[in-house]
């Protein structure tokens, strides 16, 4: 039966189907879940108003507090995104009698970081089967009916995180969605990087690195986006890697889009036009499909922030599950050639870099992976440029603990655009071979321009200093939390303006990114 719901911010009820019987029925109206039906939802959407959005009273109580049992609840969603106005399904096991949901808009909301969009009723509980895995592949899925659907109506773009609450207060767990945008021409869009995610989720016994074993050859070779994420309290990465960003992007006010890694591949149109396209701190795992998309999109004018390390690294492919079309991301690695999909012609599923179809990050990133683990200080060694304005930065300081876990530099061993300008060159030792992270500016003949931090930690930084609601992460202080929060915001609103390689083009220092050629 259907449930009373409210809406967040002092929206109107509405009606939504929710419930095992209900769901069945909605599922049967012509074209729900269907793609097909995306040209009507589109017409009815007008571009997100992040000021206007971000003006709505946010909520202070949408963390959770109470974890339970590792089953006491947890869900997952029918897809990866939806746009408002489709139903999204969820499928929910739970050991208590009744649960609700509660969907929460992840943004700035003056600091309090979430805003309550809709909340469900009371819902029947149901525990359902544990993990069923795929002797061949070890791919783990939660072998789940559905129960619940939600109707979508009136949500606003953005990132998502519905939380369960058992009604006996015993638990809670989020289940993380997007509500993709519209239309992403002239605007910033923010890629939830939902594949990397996946393959960092070990629920059910194995994640792409590890399985029960915990050695390598126990790890899977596919993962499948039906079932549950396993860390941070049913997230994936999206609290550590991603939130901070979509909070800063939203309290400066930029016009902003959303979509996921998994929507960027299938959709040759979904960041064609974007003034700007933004990977976020983990972005590990892309298809052919998805890259091609976003060069095709930076060739023709798009920025490029990239801010993380380890951006774009390892191949996938996306494949069809017994939920939905391409909820299965495949990655044998340096397994490829036992992949029955490369047999029949497919491209491997392994680093871009390696054979047999090498094609090096850099060629788009202008930096490549270079390691893991660091822990090093960021030295800064171009204070003047105008990426660098207002952080007080001078030659040479240094930020404790801001380059790590995993880095990027510039290397001309592989295919890198030109120019290129470094305005960071951070010393380190990755397993006891000295190296070097570097950050990057790079500008292009269509005039983008494409900005690469060199560490994973650059997102997570931008909440070290505590206030805004995060808490420090690896020693890093608000020190650190200061300059990459200028230097984003600086990267953001110079992007958002267009092609910013027209009027902020690269003087190209790659020879000596550290000043030290005496002046001609």
């Amino acid at each position: 039966m259907g449930h009373e719901t409210e809406e967040g911010g002092g929206g109107p009820a509405r009606r939504v189907v929710l419930g095992l019987g209900a769901a069945a029925a909605f599922a049967a109206l012509p074209g729900v879940g269907a793609r097909a039906a995306e040209g009507d939802v589109r017409a009815r959407r007008t571009p997100l108003d992040v000021v206007a959005e971000n003006a709505l009273p946010g909520a202070a109580d949408w963390r959770i507090t109470r974890t339970g049992s590792a089953r006491a609840v947890e869900g997952f969603a029918e897809r990866v995104s939806v746009l408002a106005g489709q139903p999204l399904g969820l499928r929910v096991s739970t050991s208590s009698a009744s649960y609700t949901v509660s969907a929460y808009r992840m943004g700035w909301y003056g600091g309090r970081r979430a805003r309550l969009v809709w909340r469900s009723g009371a819902l029947p509980g149901v525990r359902q089967p544990g993990a069923a895995m795929d002797g061949a592949t070890r791919m783990a899925r939660a072998p789940w009916k559905r129960t619940a659907l939600i109707d979508t109506t009136g949500w606003p773009e953005g990132g998502y995180l519905l939380r369960l609450d058992t009604t006996d207060g015993r638990a809670q767990r989020f289940v993380p969605v997007t509500v993709r945008s519209p239309e992403v021409v002239g605007r910033t869009v923010l890629v939830n990087a939902v594949a990397t995610w996946q393959a960092y989720n070990r629920w059910g016994g194995a994640d792409l690195y590890k399985g029960k074993t915990g050695k390598k050859g126990s790890r899977a070779l596919k993962v499948s986006f039906d079932r549950p994420y396993a860390n941070a309290q049913g997230a994936g990465q999206f609290l550590v890697y991603e939130a901070p960003l979509i909070a800063l992007a939203e309290e400066l006010g930029l016009p902003l889009a959303y979509t996921t890694g998994v929507d960027v591949a299938l959709d040759p149109q979904a960041v064609a036009g974007a003034s700007a396209v933004v990977s976020l701190g983990h972005d590990e795992y892309w298809s052919p499909e998805q890259r091609l998309h976003v060069t095709s999109a930076r060739d023709a004018g798009s920025n490029l922030a990239v801010l993380g390390a380890n951006c774009c690294y390892r191949r996938i492919r996306f494949e069809d599950s017994p939920v939905g079309p391409d909820r299965v991301a495949v990655c044998y690695k340096d397994d490829y050639a036992e992949d029955p999909g490369f047999r029949r012609g497919l491209p491997a599923t392994n680093d871009f870099r390696r054979g047999p179809d090498p094609d090096p990050e850099s060629a788009l990133l202008g930096v490549i992976y270079a390691g893991y683990p660091v822990d090093a200080p960021y030295v800064v060694t171009n204070p003047g440029h105008w990426l660098l304005a207002g952080t007080g930065a001078r030659a040479g300081d240094a930020f404790e603990h801001l380059v790590g876990v995993e880095f990027d530099r510039v290397n001309l061993a592989h295919p890198t655009p030109r120019p290129l300008e470094i305005l960071s060159r951070s010393p380190v030792v990755c397993k006891g071979r000295p190296s070097y992270a570097d950050t990057a500016y790079v500008t292009l003949p269509g005039g983008a321009a494409v900005f690469a931090t060199g560490t994973m930690r650059w997102v997570e930084a931008l909440d070290a200093s505590g206030p805004a609601g995060g808490r420090a992460n690896h020693g890093l202080d608000a020190r650190a939390a200061h300059f990459t929060r200028t230097v984003t915001a600086n990267v953001l609103r110079a992007f958002a303006d267009g092609p910013a390689g027209f009027d902020r083009p690269a003087e190209d220092n790659v020879a000596d990114p550290l000043g030290t050629a005496p002046a001609p």
